[in-house]
């Protein structure tokens, strides 16, 4: 979600492809990189031009930003609010008739809702018809043609216009040219060109959400320099990633493709304790349990799912660029390390946090700590460590005890009574992708200290972040 202050109502977010076409009769560079910047200039001249416009999607709402935010229907105008084009767009039940939408956007709310919005180039004008006139000329030289993709988002506040909003997408529009043709004049090798790729980055309250233009096909590990200067741009943590790829902000009307839950806990209520507070995994997972990925593992693989959260805690905070690992792939690396035995690969046989520390140091080359308990009631007196681990490392952690694992998400812990409740995610749920079903039947949800077994031992595995950006 985009969370906003107070004057923050609506997001809007502008897509569209504009091509890139130059002619290079040169291989002088410098000729060459004055001819880019050339056809970049035309390009802003486009987008600033009569002809640019702006379509809302879902909605028969048409915006010319450049001819004084004229507006089809008739009924919007200049300056209606940007909060109040909601009414037109088409909720997903609706069919595109035209009309107004009944669904409103609650304005208490303190999330922004995000309108999307196409680019496009009005091509034909008003006028006479003129019968066309085809020329040929024959000339040898290097044509360029590639399609940039902007991609600009500017938040909009409660009185905000849509004559004000227009003005902002305008700049925000050619500032992102701007900025593609720092990044294709940088990466120029000869006549070859990089595509530039806008990327948005939701930063710590109260930076917001960041666009950085990369060049695609160029992978994070050759980035280093430029996120390092982000870093200090931004007075940012040198320790942990905010702009790799991976780190991209996921706007919330794209759904996922891979088809997992992301932080299903994001739905439940605090539990309340006397000066007692909260302490929370930091960024996004995807929740995996029992029976998906058509591998029926009910009653062995709970700590292998459990493993597969915590893998995609560090895949989607862009510390590692590996796939989450399947089971057999787990059950391969503790035959690589000298932990299991050949004929371990493809069992059913269970493992444990001992385990889940040795694949994460294997695969993934990660480091954890591991916290034992003697028996579960032990754990009731762990709150200091917990609260510690999450304020500071913010990582999933790996509980195994008994024949059980869990995943801990957090804790409720109060210093001066030492109550403490455990946020838990549970592999062992069988059913479908269903967020309700979940949290209401206590698959994600706040534990008591009676939830763990009393006489059962307990180990935690607590992985720890790598320092680096």
């Amino acid at each position: 979600m985009v969370v906003v202050d107070s004057e923050t109502a609506t997001v809007l977010r502008v897509k569209g492809l504009l091509e890139f076409r130059c002619q290079l009769d040169s291989t002088d560079e410098q000729l060459v990189r004055n001819v880019i910047s050339r056809t970049f200039e035309t390009l802003r001249s486009q987008v600033k031009s009569e002809s640019c416009v702006l379509a809302v999607s879902d909605s028969p709402v048409i915006i010319w930003p450049n001819k004084d935010a004229y507006a089809t229907p008739e009924e919007i105008t200049p300056s209606t609010l940007c909060e109040d084009m909601h009414q037109w767009i088409q909720a997903d039940e609706q069919e595109s008739s035209g009309k107004k939408s009944s669904k409103k956007k609650s304005k208490k709310s303190s999330v922004a809702s995000v309108i999307n919005l196409r680019l496009m180039t009005e091509v034909t004008k008003p006028g006479p018809l003129s019968a066309p006139i085809l020329t040929k000329t024959v000339l040898k030289s290097h044509f360029v043609s590639v399609t940039l993709p902007l991609d600009c988002v500017v938040c909009t506040g409660r009185s905000d216009t849509i004559k004000d909003a227009c003005e902002q997408l305008i700049e925000a529009l050619t500032h992102q040219l701007c900025e593609m043709e720092k990044v294709t004049l940088q990466n120029m090798k000869g006549m070859t060109l990089l595509v530039p790729e806008p990327v948005h980055f939701l930063l710590p309250e109260p930076k917001g959400l960041v666009t950085v233009v990369y060049p695609v096909g160029v992978p994070d590990s050759q980035l280093v320099a430029q996120r390092k200067e982000l870093h200090q741009q931004f007075e940012l943590p040198d320790d942990r990633p905010y702009f790799r790829r991976a780190n991209a902000y996921h706007f919330p009307n794209e759904p996922y493709k891979d088809g997992y839950l992301r932080n299903p806990h994001l739905a439940l209520t605090h539990p309340t304790l006397d000066n007692g507070k909260v302490y929370l995994v930091q960024g996004i997972y995807s929740y995996h349990h029992y029976m998906q990925d058509r591998v029926d593992d009910n009653g062995w693989g709970c700590a292998y799912r459990s493993l597969q959260t915590i893998c995609s805690w560090f895949q989607q905070q862009g510390y590692v660029e590996l796939p989450v690992p399947t089971h057999k792939e787990i059950q391969q690396a503790l035959v690589d390390v000298g932990d299991k035995q050949a004929s371990f690969v493809g069992s059913r046989q269970w493992i444990g946090s001992i385990e889940v520390q040795a694949v994460l140091s294997h695969l993934l080359g990660l480091t954890s700590k591991i916290l034992f308990v003697s028996q579960g009631a032990e754990l009731a007196s762990k709150g200091r460590e917990l609260a510690n681990h999450f304020l500071t490392e913010g990582t999933p952690v790996m509980i195994g005890g008994g024949v059980l694992a869990h995943t801990i998400l957090g804790v409720a812990w109060s210093e001066t009574t030492g109550q403490i409740r455990y946020l838990i995610l549970d592999p062992h749920y069988t059913g479908a992708e269903d967020l309700q079903v979940i949290t209401d039947k206590g698959w994600c949800g706040w534990k008591g200290p009676d939830f763990w077994d009393q006489t059962a031992y307990y180990n935690l595995c607590l992985p720890q972040r790598p320092k680096v950006i």
